[in-house]
């Protein structure tokens, strides 16, 4: 009867165990931090923290730096990536304002791919059975950086999101990253500079900054629209 006692407790806390790491508890931890961070986001605007003048105390590296570490966050929490990157440019100028921008971008897609790689992954691979699923999961895996850097040249895709989704496949970090940071770099530089220039609504850069944001907008609409046909076979 002693022996009993601790082999059944041992038993019971390894069944415990075994649930709170099982796949669909780490998904619902998954949805638990993205639907407080959605709530903080609506609730309270940290992106506000970005624009309401607490960097220009601060300069050089360590302004990058801690804008950097605010953007990752922020963009990770579904905050739209224009209105950061409109602050950055901004506050910091074209030149840091992209840098600070695309480092936070690349933060960003970190944390979410790693979360949902974590937390997210093994639950709902099992679950990728319609065949539009199967084929972007096959994409995403088989032409990994291809993939994604043709994502992040379209504008308006939606960031957070799609990082979450690339995790679920089995894309794998590297391809994922670099593509992010190289695919970025021009949509990001359109907001940036648009954000410096911002005061001056008239000059030329300006003007030049918000042609290519509608240009290649309207671009990613005319080719998305050209393939639907390929997508539905």
């Amino acid at each position: 009867m002693l022996d009993t006692a601790p082999r059944s407790s041992r038993s019971l806390a390894l069944r415990c165990y075994r649930a709170l790491l099982s796949p669909w508890a780490r998904f619902a931890v998954l949805v638990v931090l993205l639907g407080a961070a959605a709530t903080v986001v609506l609730l309270y605007e940290p992106q506000k923290l970005l624009s309401d003048g607490w960097l220009p105390r601060v300069g050089g590296g360590v302004a990058v730096v801690l804008f950097t570490v605010g953007y990752g966050l922020c963009a990770t929490a579904f905050v739209p990536r224009p209105l950061l990157n409109i602050a950055s440019g901004a506050l910091l100028g074209s030149y840091l304002g992209l840098v600070a921008a695309l480092a936070g971008t690349v933060l960003s897609a970190a944390l979410s791919f790693g979360l949902g790689r974590m937390l997210g992954q093994d639950a709902l691979r099992p679950l990728l059975r319609g065949r539009w699923l199967r084929a972007i999961d096959r994409q995403l895996s088989t032409h990994s950086f291809r993939s994604m850097l043709i994502i992040r040249l379209f504008p308006g895709v939606p960031f957070a999101p799609i990082n979450y989704g690339a995790a679920v496949s089995r894309m794998r970090w590297m391809p994922f990253l670099l593509a992010t940071l190289i695919g970025s770099v021009p949509n990001n530089a359109a907001y940036v500079v648009a954000g410096s220039r911002a005061a001056s609504p008239t000059s030329p850069v300006f003007l030049i900054a918000m042609g290519f944001i509608v240009i290649s907008g309207l671009v990613a609409a005319v080719v998305a629209w050209r393939k639907r046909h390929h997508l539905r076979r």
